[in-house]
């Protein structure tokens, strides 16, 4: 749906987080934003962080729902506006 409407959008699925892909660093460097969004309290986020200095947007949930693709299309087009 985004796409549709002009937004940028790209999309990566870590299936492992320990150890890291060896290539994520690379990855994560080509994009000016990362939106990171996660059921928890932002820990891989965190993680993103401190292994690879990458400044990632942190869209967290923790009220046992999943998050509703309207969530996620309103977090993404608020990241691309850099807000």
């Amino acid at each position: 749906e985004l796409r549709t409407v002009g937004e940028a959008v790209a999309q990566a699925h870590l299936r492992h987080l320990n150890p890291f892909p060896k290539n994520l660093g690379e990855v994560l460097g080509r994009y000016e934003r990362v939106l990171v969004p996660e059921m928890n309290m932002g820990q891989l986020a965190r993680l993103l962080r401190a292994d690879f200095l990458v400044d990632v947007i942190s869209f967290t949930q923790i009220n046992g729902m999943p998050f509703k693709a309207g969530q996620l299309a309103d977090a993404i087009q608020e990241a691309n506006r850099g807000q």
